[in-house]
């Protein structure tokens, strides 16, 4: 029996070892699938969701995670949020919520620079905190363009400070940005309770306060350029010239005009009322609209189309010529350029009886500039001339065939339900109760929302779908299985014993900070969403090592992912603002790197505060 002793221990030894292995490869294969993710992601080669989709087949491939696990995150919370948010928001923009918000916002910013960025970053980060911040930051940058010119106020000095505040505003709740969904997911998978919908805000308010004083102490810091992209290139094509025609028992009849006014938003502009074939100029706002009325106006694209669409009202030109328009298929509307040389070039519309000619209506005129007569007919066309054209499709060929035309184009317009305003907004209140009351669960609380805003008519189905980034979606779906692989082969352990020995005996405080900071490094050149799967294990690994509670070391995590406003190429908004604003790549770095320690401060401060214990006052506690 003693010689045989040594047989047990040494295969329990041999066992030990050889159990190792298994372990080690795994390590081994996670760390060079997340070295080319890492790569890719960096060099930006392909597509950030195709690098998803990659990694998340190579976790499979190499054996680190099984088939469930790689497809759960198509199932997560985070990526059912994100798609349904984006429906949300573009019902917001298709009733024409988002933009009157928006020219609200412009005209209480007034004249001086400092009310203007007072106003404008709190509404902004109020607007990014229930839609998508890149989309607030594309709605508000012409607005804000056409503000700076009209009050004479360099472009560069606004554009920064919105941009910031569309950041800061995804703090405010926690569906606003996918890093949060994320850090909640880990927190639950990781045993603790994740984050409630306005688990994060008191962060926010307080990072949008100092952000908003930040900007206002320090904007002498701001470069004083006035952008290469004026008013005209965003706006440019807000002024087709039509008329409207008040249909008989239509909704606008009897009603006065300043409605019409109201409904339709800031850039309709009336030029003339017609009523009985007279130019009437002694009606007012508070006259009312009679039927057959006809009213000259210029309107943007998407009014014109609205305008189109709206039961009460139509199209002068395309009432009267109707029964010209003939071919095969739906009529629809599109555009056509007149051609140098052409020969309608000084004729009038009536002269050219289009209508027979082509059998299609031109519906609206856009001239970059000089006069035009009152009357769309008695329109003589000039060089450059934009048409609008109603017709039916199996015609277009002809005209596009025809040497007059430089060039025959979809029309751009999309049609604002403004009608459907109010009960958009009410679902929007519905859908964020029940998800902050926990009537419902936050993912079957925002899909109720999205698909109440489709059955609605609030938003059509293929503009909703259109709404949703494919690309986020797919990304999200697919960087959660490396989360989890990081956990799985004890990568994130073996990182938090290493920074736990690092950080071995600081206090709270710090050890966030340096979460923060790792975040917000990583962030320039990856997605938040990315960094926070990346760093969200090592921040939980390293709570259980010190014995901490995980939550804030997470929360922090994901707010140096989101928050971080260090360079240009950090932010999606920030890539739109960077030409129209003139900026430079150091112009980021020098009001950006001030921000980003305050901002870090605040909310490493703030998360020991709400989850530690620590006091909320510097000199309390």
């Amino acid at each position: 029996m003693a010689a045989t002793m040594p047989a047990p221990a040494a295969s329990g030894h041999n066992g030990r070892m050889l159990s190792t292995y298994p372990l080690l490869s795994s390590q081994i294969a996670f760390g060079l699938i997340l070295a080319v993710g890492l790569y890719l992601f960096i060099s930006e080669r392909l597509r950030v969701d195709v690098t998803a989709m990659l990694i998340l087949l190579a976790l499979v491939l190499t054996g680190v995670l099984d088939s469930k696990q790689a497809l759960s995150g198509f199932a997560s919370e985070p990526a059912i949020i994100v798609a349904a948010v984006f429906v949300i928001s573009g019902a917001l923009a298709a009733t024409g919520i988002s933009e009157r918000l928006g020219a609200w916002i412009g005209r209480a910013a007034g004249v001086h620079e400092w009310r203007t960025i007072a106003v404008v970053m709190p509404a902004v980060a109020l607007l990014a905190a229930f839609t998508h911040h890149v989309m607030v930051t594309a709605m508000m940058l012409p607005l804000l363009l056409r503000h700076a010119r009209d009050r004479q106020l360099p472009a560069s000095r606004l554009l920064m400070p919105m941009s910031l505040a569309a950041s800061l505003g995804t703090t405010l709740t926690l569906f606003s940005a996918p890093a949060f969904l994320l850090a909640s997911d880990m927190l639950q998978r990781a045993g603790t309770d994740g984050l409630g919908i306005f688990s994060i805000t008191p962060i926010g308010i307080a990072l949008v306060l100092v952000g908003t004083s930040y900007m206002l102490g320090a904007r002498w810091l701001l470069p004083k350029r006035s952008g290469t992209h004026g008013d005209d290139d965003y706006l440019r094509l807000d002024r087709y010239r039509t008329e409207l025609l008040v249909v008989k028992d239509g909704r606008w009849t009897t009603r006065p005009l300043s409605e019409l006014h109201k409904a339709l938003g800031a850039r309709f502009r009336l030029l003339g009322w017609l009523r009985d074939g007279v130019r009437r100029d002694d009606l007012t706002a508070t006259s009312p609209l009679l039927a057959g009325d006809v009213l000259l106006v210029e309107a943007s694209a998407d009014e014109l189309l609205s305008l189109h669409d709206d039961p009460g009202l139509d199209l002068n030109a395309i009432v009267r010529f109707n029964d010209t328009v003939s071919g095969e298929g739906a009529p629809q509307l599109v555009q056509a350029v007149v051609a140098p040389g052409s020969e309608f070039i000084g004729r009038s519309i009536r002269e050219l009886d289009f209508a027979r000619q082509f059998h299609a209506v031109i519906a609206g005129l856009w001239r970059r500039e000089g006069d035009m007569a009152d009357r769309l007919s008695d329109a003589r066309l000039r060089e450059g001339d934009l048409l609008v054209l109603y017709g039916r499709p199996s015609r277009f060929s002809d005209l596009a065939a025809h040497h007059g035309f430089l060039m025959l184009v979809p029309f751009a317009g999309e049609a604002k339900r403004r009608v459907h305003a109010p009960l958009a907004l009410l679902i929007l209140g519905v859908t964020i109760l029940a998800a902050a009351t926990e009537w419902l669960s936050a993912p079957l609380a925002f899909l109720m929302g999205a698909v109440a805003m489709v059955s609605t008519r609030c938003v059509d189905i293929q503009q909703a779908y259109r709404g949703i980034d494919v690309r986020i979606f797919v990304m999200i779906a697919g960087v959660i299985p490396l989360g989890i692989a990081m956990e799985q082969t004890g990568t994130a352990d073996l990182l938090a014993r290493g920074l736990s020995h690092m950080v071995a005996g600081w206090p709270a405080l710090p050890i966030l900070l340096v979460m923060f900071t790792a975040a917000a490094l990583l962030t320039q050149v990856m997605s938040d969403a990315a960094t926070t799967v990346l760093l969200g294990p090592v921040a939980i690994s390293l709570a259980r090592t010190l014995d901490l509670p995980p939550t804030p070391f997470v929360v922090c995590t994901a707010l140096g992912a989101v928050v971080a406003f260090l360079t240009p190429i950090g932010h999606h908004g920030n890539l739109l603002i960077l030409g129209p604003g003139q900026y430079r790549f150091g112009d980021f770095l020098r009001i950006g790197l001030p921000l980003t320690v305050v901002i870090a401060l605040v909310s490493a401060w703030m998360a020991r505060w709400l989850w530690l214990g620590g006091p909320l006052l510097p000199l309390s506690g």
